[in-house]
């Protein structure tokens, strides 16, 4: 009221003021959360949306900071100078659990053994792949976490005993792009017969193993989508942005605002993470085990894993054992920057490992990078499904593996008959090389290179 008042006693001699005061903005998406998984605030892409806007200033908004100057005392006048306040740094995110061990081959008087130390069977599972149960344990509060490990290790083989580790979506890096218009399949040359009338993918089913998923989304309603969710029901759901988003790279519907690359491919998707504190989506290698055993049992061809954590052991036995059988797994390189060590499961030698290029074929400032990085493909300014509706623009390793994943499904339809390995080499070969001549820790073998999928395949 008094703005309004103050405004209608001051003479403009020019009308566009006002426009530019009173100036709103279009909005593209509508996330859960008000805000981006990708560290992105809510209708960060959409004030991108008119390249003109944010390139000029409202003289309205200067005449406002005039009127404000005016009556505020000095103190709290733009341009005062202000103390200085700190932020306090955050604590890093924790690596793995405080008290917990997971482990597998061990016989039942092993076991016995471990509850007369003072271990508590927290949980336990049968893993078909490993031919054995994996074992989650409560270590003795008298007993260091490291000894704990160590102890359940004496028994050698065939046991396996490792931490409870965290594994965590790639969802850090800030959308940047101008609208839908940011289009990556043609970068990589994705065949248009896999969303048309021949739908060259074929009979496939592709494995997701993510954060939550809208399953209402509009973009998800003709698509075979199957969604479970392994973890404890009492437990706090992840956020939906993550998994959503690249579920919908994957099968979002053809005739939808965000076609997927697969749409007539058969998603399963497993949800293993719980949110814990300061918006920590999370997954441990215990519930991981669980979904990539559940996943190559109901006949996955390939497993998308836009996810990343450290090393461990009985991770490192089940990404084997699934590789042996055939089923090809695609992971993010991660977004922790060049310098960072290597992401696991990407890092592992079975594993395609990739790394996020934008439209120019420039890596991402923040991929990881290191010898194990076999492929690039378009990670930056992917425009995909938002959370609840509607769809926005991402950036990370995490948006650019559904890209590889997809070219897997391909290669693995029905009629392709190849092994997991045959499918590494087979779009390793074929890529478009970037960087340094051959191979390199920046772009692996380079781009993806998708145009000669569907011809292979017919």
């Amino acid at each position: 009221m008094l703005l309004a008042i103050m405004l209608a006693c001051i003479p403009i001699a020019d009308s566009s003021l006002l426009p530019g005061f009173l100036e709103t903005k279009p909005a593209f998406a509508d996330d859960d959360d008000g805000g981006d998984d990708d560290g992105g605030r809510s209708g960060a892409s959409s004030r991108n949306s008119d390249p003109s806007i944010g390139s000029r200033r409202s003289s309205g908004r200067n005449l406002f900071r005039g009127l404000r100057n005016r009556f505020l005392p000095r103190a709290q006048r733009s341009g005062a100078a202000r103390p200085y306040r700190a932020q306090a740094p955050q604590p890093p995110l924790p690596v793995h659990t405080t008290d917990e061990i997971v482990a597998t081959g061990l016989t039942a008087q092993q076991i016995d053994q471990l509850t007369a130390y003072g271990f508590v069977v927290l949980d336990h599972a049968e893993i078909p792949l490993l031919v054995s149960e994996v074992v989650k344990l409560r270590k003795p509060s008298s007993m260091s976490l490291e000894a704990a490990r160590d102890r359940i290790r004496t028994f050698g083989p065939p046991s396996i005993a490792d931490f409870n580790h965290f594994y965590r979506p790639e969802q850090e890096a800030i959308p940047e792009c101008s609208g839908p218009h940011c289009d990556a399949t043609n970068l990589v040359g994705w065949p248009i017969r896999v969303t048309g009338p021949t739908n060259c993918g074929g009979d496939v089913i592709v494995g997701l193993i993510d954060t939550a998923i809208n399953a209402d989304h509009a973009t998800f309603a003709k698509g075979q989508v199957e969604i479970v969710r392994l973890v404890d029901e009492e437990l706090p759901q992840s956020g939906r942005q993550h998994g959503t988003a690249v579920a919908a790279l994957l099968v979002g519907a053809a005739d939808s605002s965000t076609p997927g690359l697969m749409p007539g491919a058969k998603l399963i998707a497993v949800d293993t993470f719980q949110s814990a504190a300061r918006q920590d989506d999370r997954s441990d290698v215990y519930e991981l085990i669980r979904a990539m055993d559940l996943l190559a049992s109901r006949g996955a061809h390939v497993i998308n894993m836009s996810l990343s954590g450290p090393q461990n052991m009985l991770l490192e036995r089940l990404v084997t054992e699934i590789s042996d059988r055939n089923v090809v797994i695609v992971a993010a390189a991660g977004n922790k920057g060049p310098k960072a060590d290597p992401a696991y499961p990407a890092a592992y030698p079975q594993v395609i490992a990739v790394t996020a290029v934008d439209r120019n074929k420039r890596v991402y400032r923040r991929a990881g990078r290191g010898k194990h990085i076999d492929l690039a493909a378009p990670g930056v300014e992917i425009w995909t499904a938002a959370s609840v509706s509607g769809a926005r623009l991402k950036t990370g390793t995490s948006f650019a593996a559904p890209f590889v994943t997809a070219a897997a499904a391909l290669l693995r339809s029905s009629g392709q008959g190849m092994t997991s390995a045959q499918v590494h080499e087979t779009l390793t070969k074929s890529a478009q090389d970037l960087g340094d001549l051959g191979k390199d820790p920046t772009f692996g073998w380079g781009l993806l290179n998708a145009s000669t999928l569907c011809a292979a395949k017919m």
